[in-house]
């Protein structure tokens, strides 16, 4: 999936989003209440704010990703800033986002302190206020008051909108979470498998996901399931 960091009028960069991260391979866990508010905000024809934290690896990004391609894939005009990748572009990549249907900003606490970037902001979200057209997610590491932003203003205009926190999974979630996207991906993990990855790899999501994607990737090759002394072999555990 391909979307924008600008507007189809100007020079923009393309960024190709993972196209296994939409809605239906997010296990929910305890997070049903805010998959309820993406979905419904992402129903309605006009603009609205939502922000969401967790720590890093609870899947933000994946829910970005998610969002922008649920509208992508109806045809809207979507822009995804991940902002732990600002060495990429410019603050004044936010120029003229506020036309389109949706905007993504992902980890903002990276952008603490910098103050054009903390600007560039500020002034997008006023911008969609006053157009009342563009769907802003916006995710970080912490609720939004303890940014410890520069800016005050823009702390404030963070804390007016849709507030939630992304509930990490336990170990049995993310088990059921593998499982889940392994079966998307067409193959089965066993449970077994599943188990001995959560004690022996680092178990945020980001990490245990790739790992599935190596394991899929090399039993392919090998033409064998996925069994624990093969994954040993391959992960070199």
């Amino acid at each position: 999936m391909e979307v924008f960091l600008n507007t189809p009028a100007q020079l923009s960069l393309p960024l190709y989003l993972p196209d296994d991260e939409t809605f239906a391979s997010f296990y929910p866990g305890e997070n049903r209440s805010l998959l309820a508010a993406l979905h419904s905000m992402l129903a309605q024809e006009h603009g609205s704010y939502l922000y969401f934290w967790s720590r890093k690896g609870g899947g933000r990004s994946h829910l970005m990703h998610a969002a922008c391609a649920e509208l992508s894939h109806r045809g809207e005009a979507v822009g995804y800033v991940p902002l732990d990748k600002r060495t990429w572009f410019v603050p004044e990549v936010m120029d003229g986002m506020e036309q389109l249907a949706l905007v993504t900003i992902d980890n903002i606490e990276c952008i603490v302190g910098d103050e054009p970037w903390e600007m560039a902001i500020f002034n997008l979200y006023n911008r969609i206020q006053e157009t009342g057209r563009t769907r802003l997610i916006i995710s970080g590491n912490c609720p939004p008051r303890q940014l410890n932003l520069n800016l005050p203003d823009l702390a404030s205009r963070l804390d007016w909108g849709q507030i939630y926190r992304l509930q990490a999974l336990s170990d049995e979630e993310k088990g059921a979470a593998l499982q889940l996207r392994a079966r998307l991906r067409g193959f089965e993990l066993p449970e077994d498998v599943s188990r001995f990855l959560l004690k022996r790899l680092e178990r945020d999501m980001r990490t245990l996901s790739l790992t599935l994607d190596q394991l899929d990737h090399a039993s392919i090759r090998a033409q064998r399931k996925l069994t624990i002394p093969f994954v040993k072999d391959i992960l070199n555990l």
